[in-house]
This record gives structure tokens, C-alpha cells and sequence, in this order.
């Protein structure tokens, strides 16, 4: 299957996940020398270990990985959720067919997905660099999720002198010390906001013409800046593909932009709350609660002097479309970014392996490993002296 698109990464099979019955994505990168591999076994392993615990509604999941070292090669194999729905370059592609041009509601929609992803991943601690985001490695479902695949960061990739083609692709104004990662820098996410820009600027317009190399001139990006008809927009991502990396603004900061802000409803508030909640109430809380309503009762009311006031009653709801919505604020396609505090994202740490025996080393099939779903609904905690009084005793 062709999902990811990423340099480096050989074959991607569509698999099957036995144990929780979903199709997900077999990957293989492989290292042809076999040295280099073991030069840098040791990143690999912590960075895999570290996209493994990255959790978002806006970013491909990366379920598992395991090393594969035979005799003279080596590979890694990571599985990774699949989304059956195709890219976002494959939807442009039929909109732009169809002489449809994008709606800009929808367009604000994806670019608030796209920025929370982004926002997660370099707010995390230390920042993951995603490298590679462009329409190929953005995914939209049916239902209007977006979720951008998961990232495999450029210093990982050099062992196999895979060039940057994300970027090489992206155009020719890219300034020259952007091309060379040498570290994880706070300043290394203005790579992201850049190809972010390029990702915007071709929502917008459908379609940025290329020279026929796959390359994008410069003068194709200022044709499609200038078929822009909203200035905010315009601004927007200008912004983004600014020449200078430290005059970009953070995924962050354009979640506050004009062009995408806007103040949450309280529905919104309201559904956020209830599902970051919901392992407390059942499952068919919103057919449970309807039965006890009597839906000819007032639940609103605009009371005005002299004359009759409005009156909202619970008829007049419509409870499929409640349920619908709740289940698109589940599935992340409405995120609370714009008030948010930019902080640290502290991973979880990976649970510590026990020493694997030798003969159970060599199958590429990981062992299966019960993860915990269960939540603590009340805790209590109590401190107190021991009987000699020399020290405390938590109880928990």
C-alpha cells in the first residue's frame, strides 16, 4: 500500500492485526550496511520507543516496532494504523476535477488539525520533527478527520543516505542552513511550519503546477499566493513560508491567527468535557437520557416585555445530530487548541522489557502484551505516623 510516502522506508504491506481484528500497515526500513545499523542501534531504538508512545486523534498511530538483524542486513518493521480513506493530495486531485474550489470552512478545519499535531509533537520533551509533511504524508477520512502519518525523523534516515526529499521537492527558496539537521533544536520545528505553509497554500488553491521534476518553482508558489482572494489567508501563509526559519511562527502561535481563531461555543466546551469524561457515565448516555426528558418541556427561554417570549424545547433537539457530533469531537476532528497554554508534552516512559532468550530473538513477531484500559474512578490517600513516630506511612 502506498501510505506515508516516507524516504527511506522500502515496502509497506497492508496487514492484518490478529489480536484486535483491524487491517493496519506493515513497514520496512531497511539498512543495507549493516555497520551503519549498529552505529546507530541505539537511537533507533529511542526514538521508535518514543513515536510509540505518541497518542494523538491527528497523527498516524505507531502500534509496535522490532529490529530485524540478519548476516549482512538490517531492518526496522514498525506497524502503523491505516487510513483506507487515501491522501489529501488524492482528494485535491478530484475536487480539482470535479472544478470544485475549496471551501474555506473546510479549509480552516484541516489547517486547525494539521497545527494541532504539529503543536503536540514539538511541544513534546525533548521536540519530535516530523521532516516529511507534505499532501502525500496527510491522510483524510471519510468522516473529514485529518491525520498527518507518522514521523520518521531525517538524522534516522541518513544511515542510508536517503536524500531529504520532502524537502528537495517542497521549492527552490528554502534557505541553505535548514538543509543540514544537525541536532534536535528548538528552532528545527520551523521546518515543519514551512512544509505546514506549502501543505495550506496547496488546500487553498488545489493544485501548485510543478516544472515537471516534481520540483515547485518559485514562481509557481507566488502565482498561487496571489490567486489567494482572502488577505488573511494570504498573510497566513506567508507567514509560514517566511525565507528566515526564526521569523516563522510557531504551530502554536497560528492557532491564534485571525484567519483561524475563533472562540469556542459551548457546545463545543460542553461535548470536550463530557467525552474526557465519559468512563464515568454509560455508553448510550444520550438514548438513556432522552427517555427520562419530557420533550415538550422548556428548556430555553427569551423572555421580552410586551410581547410573548421565544421558547426552546427539547423537541426541537435533534439527538442524531448530538450523537454525531460527540462522536466527531471523540474522534478529534474538532481539537481545543486555542486557548490551550503551550507546555512540555512529558511522554510516558516505555515499560522496561525483560532480556529476550536468544531462539525467541530471531522471529520478526513481536510477543503479545496486555496493556491497562482500566481508570481509577476514586482515589484516596492517607499519611500518618508509624507507631514509633520515626516515620510516615502512605496508604494509597
Amino acid at each position: 500500500v502506498n501510505q506515508g510516502n516516507m524516504p527511506g522506508i522500502q515496502s509497506t504491506f497492508l496487514a492484518m492485526d490478529t489480536e484486535e481484528g483491524v487491517e493496519v500497515v506493515w513497514n520496512e526500513l531497511l539498512f543495507t550496511d549493516k555497520k551503519a545499523f549498529k552505529a546507530h542501534e541505539e537511537k533507533i531504538k529511542t526514538m521508535f520507543e518514543q513515536l510509540v508512545l505518541v497518542d494523538h486523534p491527528n497523527i498516524v498511530k505507531l502500534h509496535k516496532y522490532w529490529l530485524d538483524v540478519k548476516d549482512l542486513k538490517a531492518r526496522v518493521i514498525f506497524i502503523t494504523e491505516y487510513v483506507s480513506s487515501g491522501s489529501l493530495k488524492q482528494f485535491l486531485k478530484k475536487t480539482k476535477k470535479n472544478h470544485k474550489a475549496m471551501n474555506a470552512r473546510a479549509w480552516k478545519r484541516w489547517c486547525t488539525q494539521i497545527l494541532s499535531a504539529l503543536s503536540f509533537l514539538h511541544s513534546c520533551d525533548p521536540p519530535i520533527i516530523h521532516g516529511n509533511l507534505t499532501s502525500d504524508t496527510i491522510f483524510i477520512q471519510h468522516n473529514g478527520l485529518i491525520k498527518i502519518g507518522s514521523a520518521i525523523p531525517d538524522d534516522l534516515r541518513s544511515p542510508i543516505r536517503i536524500e531529504r526529499e520532502a524537502q528537495q521537492s517542497l521549492q527552490d527558496t528554502e534557505s541553505p542552513k535548514e538543509k543540514p539537521l544537525e541536532g534536535k533544536k528548538a528552532d528545527e520545528t520551523a521546518v515543519d511550519i514551512f512544509s505546514f505553509g506549502m501543505c495550506a497554500l496547496e488546500m487553498a488553491v488545489l493544485e501548485i503546477q510543478t516544472n515537471g521534476d516534481t520540483r515547485v518553482s518559485e514562481e509557481a508558489i507566488m502565482r498561487a499566493r496571489h490567486s489567494l482572494d482572502d488577505p488573511n489567508m494570504r498573510e497566513f501563509i506567508l507567514s509560514c513560508l517566511t525565507l528566515n526559519p526564526e521569523k516563522r511562527p510557531t504551530a502554536n502561535n497560528l492557532l491564534f491567527h485571525r484567519v483561524l481563531f475563533e472562540v469556542h461555543s459551548l457546545k463545543l466546551l460542553a461535548a470536550h468535557c463530557f467525552i474526557n469524561n465519559q468512563y464515568l457515565m454509560p455508553e448510550n448516555v444520550v438514548e438513556e437520557k432522552i427517555k427520562e426528558l419530557d420533550l415538550n418541556m422548556v428548556m430555553a427561554e427569551i423572555r421580552r416585555e410586551g410581547q410573548p417570549g421565544a421558547q426552546w424545547r427539547y423537541s426541537e433537539v435533534s439527538f442524531l445530530e448530538l450523537d454525531k457530533f460527540l462522536e466527531d469531537v471523540r474522534n478529534g476532528i474538532y481539537p481545543l487548541m486555542n486557548f490551550a497554554v503551550s507546555r512540555p508534552h512529558t511522554l510516558p516512559r516505555a515499560l522496561s522489557q525483560p532480556p529476550e532468550d536468544p531462539q525467541k530473538a530471531k522471529t520478526p513477531t513481536p510477543e503479545p502484551f496486555d496493556v491497562e484500559t482500566r481508570k481509577v474512578v476514586q482515589m484516596q490517600c492517607n499519611m500518618e505516623l508509624n507507631e514509633d513516630k520515626t516515620q510516615w506511612h502512605v496508604s494509597v
